[in-house]
């Protein structure tokens, strides 16, 4: 028998592309019966790329840009997004610190894999985005749940994770604004914790901002590189999945501390050995070129924001909190009765309306459901109408 590492048995996933594959399995089932499923699950912006940075990707592959990059991306990339950092957080970084990826998932990939083994601890968001558990647990170190509580707008508490911070943990992981909750962290509870991380200066803090520029009615993104006593030690995880909606484009990128970035270099050199050449020509496109879309885009998820908290706070058994960043809402289902998991079944088997369990995304999922309002107002609506005809059942 074939044996592998014992990670492999301890290994999780993203739930949202096993909900994403079933929706295209049961699609003919519906259009059989005159219905579509409606994808409320998967957390990608329904928009096309902009124009002009397809065109980027184009004349690069034209110019004869098809061999190997340098394993950390080219310098015009890395230059561009260490200017576009200074532009969004008021702090100038090297783009010698700066790493281009070949998506946001794996800077998280080498962060834990870095910091995790048995004995260490790694603090994460719970709920948050599955992958940050499932490679702790990959590496043998302990997870352990920093609480995302609706009663804190589903902000984390500086004080709380502070608690959970003893002299194993090895990394502690923050993500504002949050999957899957649409929460945005405070900068008072975020300088709480930077402060009480000088007890324990051998933690090193990962802050995933994939979503940065995604919050709503004036709500201010904290980016983690405005606390200078803390960058001797802090990986910043960024990309263009969200933003620029790119997110078959495989592009992320991460800021480094000095201390780790020969790591990451190496990693990179063994693993991917850089990103495609033309993609990086389209991110420089991304980030230097005209960012209408970008605003058109959050302009339209913003009427959609409204939309489902308005239609979930109807549904018998269901409140919703208004998400302050992200795409996503996240309603508390508990006064329905129903599992989360079984419900978010139901409603993809019964009525082609595909969601997230709550507890798909961690320990204090349960009693949620995701809702990813990265679709369009009507199918939102007639996909509400489903949730509410099943509920009403």
């Amino acid at each position: 028998m074939i044996k592998t590492i014992a990670g492999f048995d301890r290994i999780g996933e993203e739930n949202a592309f096993a909900v994403l594959a079933r929706a295209a399995e049961l699609t003919p089932h519906f259009e059989a019966k005159g219905m579509d499923v409606i994808n409320l699950g998967i957390g990608q912006p329904d928009f096309p790329t902009p124009e002009h940075i397809v065109e980027a990707a184009v004349k690069a592959l034209r110019d004869g840009h098809h061999g190997y990059t340098p394993a950390t991306g080219i310098l015009p990339l890395r230059e561009a997004v260490a200017q576009r950092t200074l532009d969004t957080t008021g702090v100038e970084v090297s783009p010698e610190r700066v790493c281009i990826m070949p998506g946001g998932k794996v800077t998280m990939f080498a962060a834990i894999l870095m910091m995790g083994e048995p004995g260490a601890e790694i603090c994460y968001p719970d709920p948050g985005f599955p992958i940050y558990r499932s490679m702790i647990e990959f590496t043998g170190a302990t997870p352990v749940p920093i609480p995302v509580r609706e009663e804190n707008g589903f902000a984390f508490s500086g004080e709380e994770a502070l608690s959970l911070v003893n002299d194993k943990t090895r990394l502690i992981i923050l993500n504002s604004p949050a999957n899957p909750t649409g929460g945005v962290t405070p900068r008072a509870e975020i300088a709480k914790l930077v402060a009480g991380l000088e007890a324990f200066p051998n933690a090193v803090i990962m802050s995933d901002e994939i979503y940065d520029v995604m919050t709503y009615n004036d709500v201010e993104h904290v980016s983690l590189l405005q606390f200078p006593e803390i960058r001797d030690r802090l990986i910043v995880l960024n990309g263009w999945s969200k933003t620029w909606a790119m997110t078959g484009w495989r592009m992320g990128w991460s800021i480094w501390p000095d201390a780790l970035f020969e790591n990451v270099r190496k990693l990179a050199v063994n693993a991917w050995s850089c990103v495609n050449a033309p993609s990086q020509y389209a991110g420089i496109a991304a980030i230097e070129g005209p960012q209408d879309a970008v605003t058109d885009m959050m302009t339209a998820f913003d009427r959609r924001r409204k939309l489902v908290v308005e239609r979930a706070n109807t549904l018998p058994g269901v409140s919703c909190a208004t998400p302050k960043g992200a795409f996503y809402a996240f309603p508390n289902i508990s006064g329905t009765g129903r599992k989360a998991k079984e419900l978010a079944s139901e409603l993809l088997e019964q009525q082609g309306v595909a969601t997230i369990g709550g507890p798909d995304f961690g320990i204090l999922g349960e009693g949620y459901i995701r809702l990813s309002y990265a679709n369009s107002e009507d199918n939102i609506s007639r996909a509400l109408d489903r949730i509410a005809t099943h509920l009403e059942g």
